[in-house]
């Protein structure tokens, strides 16, 4: 029996309370989740935690709205910490009409109902990873006595300070140098990301530098960061489109280095798989005085060997890490070497939304099993590209080890096979995409680095802004980005199955 049966629209991927993905088997479901569809959106039981409003935080805010009379006709937030509710507040403004909420260990930001205001607040909540954890709003439902209780999983027994020392020691061993001090947890991978960018630009902007390089076409939300907070957005931001362009690089350095706080590189980049050469990145921002903020979250800390290249390492523990797929959490990994070490352990440790002891327990259970299920990983991969590589109807295939920059990537992976599972493509055939789409039987849907193999139509989740209008579409050809590009990530499933399923939809 074929390990891919086909799913049906919403359902969780992993059959998890907690899942992190869910399924959207067809075009037209991406589409209407995008926009909204009633059609479409009535069947998503959950989502990406950062994007989909967990439905037990949902429950639990409709429960304190009917019971707190401050309340009625207000949309409420219920956020990470009182720190994130305060940010919140301090981005809507500040003014009367919103306001602090403070309850049972509770925090959040209200507001009158209003389209505008809640299209403000759910952007800075999922850009910086800052909405209430799903176990966290369970827990709080089954003390209200609205829930019976918690969804049963396996956890690493122990306290919150049990559970960080063993997973900061499986971390410790991907990342060699390295004290309990230097790895950083946070609750998601942007989290960490925003701690590490806030304390580096505060650090910088007092020695006069505010500009912040982005090398290479990024994630999203780490765009969105770039974009919106940096010390005078727009003009204190530069993207660097090619990021293998180091002469570009050298001339922005020598034209503008006593003004740059810092770069932020994916190594490698999501979703073109591109490996910029970051010995000499490294070198020529530690010579200039910039910060380098390195994300490998497309292959792994575990497969890759960049902390002694960058200032800060900035990760998502959700992908390979907590393989499961049913725990959000985030890692800021500091050089212990690097110039600002000890001041910026300081601010990212005060910066960064820690993870709630039920996610933290429930990471600390898998991450011991993160090289097995690379290992497994990684044989997949290799067959699934090559099989790829070799379709006819497959353009172009980006992973880890393509022509462009696989001399780069093999300089910091710790074996040559260590590849992660990450495979972008796209069709030979203008207009294939809905068709091959609709007819994979492959577990189709957000997120990555998974037992589960996932595949999704990337640019159409990610920036469908984008995909969708003249302009858009304009300035992704510029960064050489197709709109129907598809991200596949290998998990753990027989690779003949996997390559199967690919055969089959592709004809």
């Amino acid at each position: 029996m074929s390990a891919f049966a086909p799913l049906p629209l919403g359902q969780r991927i992993p059959a998890s309370l907690h899942a992190v993905s869910c399924s959207l088997p067809t075009m037209r479901a991406v589409r209407g989740y995008e926009e909204k569809d009633p059609a479409i959106t009535r069947h998503l039981t959950s989502g990406y935690p950062r994007f989909v409003v967990h439905p037990f935080a949902r429950q639990l805010a409709a429960h304190l709205a009917a019971t707190e009379p401050a309340l009625a006709a207000r949309t409420l937030w219920l956020v990470s910490s009182e720190k994130m509710a305060r940010a919140l507040l301090a981005h809507l403004g500040g003014t009367d009409s919103a306001r602090l909420f403070s309850r049972d260990r509770l925090h959040g930001v209200s507001h009158p109902d209003s389209p505008g205001t809640f299209k403000r607040a759910k952007l800075f909540l999922q850009t910086l990873g800052g909405f209430l954890s799903s176990r966290e709003a369970e827990d709080h439902l089954v003390h209200l006595g609205r829930l019976p209780t918690t969804c049963p999983e396996e956890t690493l027994a122990g306290d919150a300070t049990a559970c960080a020392a063993e997973v900061r020691r499986h971390l410790r061993l991907a990342l060699p140098g390295t004290t309990d001090a230097d790895l950083l947890l946070a609750n998601c991978g942007m989290g960490a990301i925003w701690a590490a960018f806030r304390a580096v630009s505060e650090l910088q902007a007092a020695r006069g530098r505010t500009l912040w390089l982005q090398l290479g076409w990024l994630y999203l939300d780490t765009i969105a960061i770039l974009q919106k907070f940096t010390a005078a957005p727009g003009a204190d931001y530069v993207y660097i489109r090619d990021v293998f362009d180091l002469n570009a690089l050298t001339r922005l350095f020598a034209a503008h280095g006593t003004r740059i706080a810092g770069v932020v590189a994916e190594v490698p980049t999501n979703p073109l798989i591109q490996t910029p050469d970051l010995p000499a990145l490294a070198a020529l921002c530690r010579r200039h005085g910039a910060r380098l903020l390195v994300d490998p979250s497309i292959s792994s800390v575990f497969n890759l060997d960049v902390l002694p290249h960058a200032d800060v390492v900035v990760t998502s523990l959700t992908k390979y890490t907590a393989s499961e797929g049913d725990v959000l959490a985030g890692l800021a990994a500091i050089n212990p070497a690097g110039p600002d070490a000890a001041e910026l352990r300081r601010r990212i440790a005060a910066e960064a939304e820690p993870l709630y002891p039920r996610d933290l327990a429930r990471l600390a259970a898998q991450i011991g099993r993160t090289d097995s299920v690379l290992t497994q990983i990684h044989a997949g991969t290799a067959r699934v590209a090559a099989f790829l590589e070799k379709h006819p109807a497959v353009k172009d295939v980006c992973w880890a080890l393509s022509a462009a920059s696989r001399d780069n990537y093999l300089r910091l992976a710790r074996a040559p096979d260590a590849t992660g599972g990450m495979i972008t493509f796209t069709l030979r055939e203008i207009g294939a995409l809905e068709k091959f789409y609709d007819r994979l039987r492959l577990p189709k849907g957000p997120s990555f680095g998974m037992t589960t193999t996932l595949i999704c139509p990337f640019m159409y989740l990610a920036h469908y802004d984008l995909v969708t209008t003249p302009a858009g579409l304009a300035e992704l050809a510029a960064s050489k980005l197709d709109p129907d590009l598809l991200r596949l990530c290998v998990g753990t499933e027989p690779p003949d199955e996997i390559i199967a399923a690919l055969a089959e939809a592709l004809g």
